[in-house]
């Protein structure tokens, strides 16, 4: 079985805060998939970015925000920029980073409800939430917070999966992303035969590529088995709510962009958008 991504899609902005509880100021800690059931919180770097590891969530996600013209919310760039920043929360992270300690949940999904209240003041007609919840709890705790249309499951083969993994290239100048395995799985045994293409760098960036030091067969291997477990009561519980739409990715993006689109109904998003470029 392979893993699992998500990017949680909504029409709708975030609930107007009309109590307390709104207000994201308690919210409960709940666990990351990566940490036993005595820790409560997780490091946004690890956890929140990587989800099923290789699976493209992010293109994709960053795809559909285009394409509908809603914003694209990662919850670990949220961190990111609150850190960069002079926020309220600014001081708060700099000390646990500096201490070496984990974010919590409670100030990942402060910084999510205020992300979506600043949306909905801007006139943002929806979003595409990226890797998150990851917890039944955090799924309920968003369930108060904004009406969540649809999820999508994004499932690639773990064949496929651990090459990418392992193929996977950072340019150490610049931190562009790329690729260099090309992916040719033969059909047998009645499974289709996938074909992805590799995603090379520029000419600049060819002789700078590192490798991530977790990108290993081992480390890829462990991080799905726990993914795979973590995550599957938050499948059910928006399967449970009819909410739930699961795609196997048939290859590279050429090919699976397409299917996804009819999957999801937006065909005539994409045939208008074509039209108006």
């Amino acid at each position: 079985m392979a893993g699992f991504s998500r990017c949680s899609v909504a029409s709708t902005a975030a609930k107007t805060p009309t109590s307390a509880a709104a207000t994201f100021s308690y919210l409960i800690r709940a666990l990351s998939p990566s940490f036993s059931s005595s820790s409560s919180t997780f490091d946004p770097e690890t956890d929140l970015n990587r989800g099923c590891p290789g699976v493209g969530k992010g293109t994709y996600a960053s795809r559909l925000s285009n394409l509908l013209g809603v914003p694209h919310i990662a919850t670990g760039d949220l961190v990111r920029d609150e850190l960069a920043s002079s926020g309220p929360l600014s001081s708060q992270l700099k000390e646990i980073v500096n201490q070496g300690k984990l974010v919590s949940d409670e100030i990942i999904i402060d910084l999510l409800s205020k992300r979506l209240e600043k949306g909905e003041a801007k006139g943002e007609s929806g979003f595409i939430l990226d890797g998150f919840p990851r917890t039944v709890r955090q799924a309920e705790i968003l369930e108060g917070v904004t009406d969540i249309d649809l999820v999508i499951n994004l499932k690639l083969r773990e064949e496929a999966l651990l090459a990418k993994c392992l193929g996977r290239r950072i340019c150490s100048e610049c931190g562009g992303n790329y690729n260099v395995a090309s992916i040719d799985i033969k059909a047998e045994n009645g499974s289709p035969g996938m074909y992805m293409a590799p995603l090379p760098p520029p000419p600049e960036c060819a002789s700078k590529l590192i490798t991530r030091p977790d990108d290993t067969e081992e480390i890829v291997k462990k991080r799905l088995r726990v993914y795979q477990t973590m995550t599957q009561p938050v499948e059910d519980f928006y399967r449970s709510r009819g909410k739930l739409v699961e795609f196997d990715l048939p290859g590279g993006i050429l090919e699976s962009w397409p299917k996804l689109l009819r999957a999801l109904n937006l065909e005539d998003h994409d045939d208008k958008q074509s039209a108006a470029a």
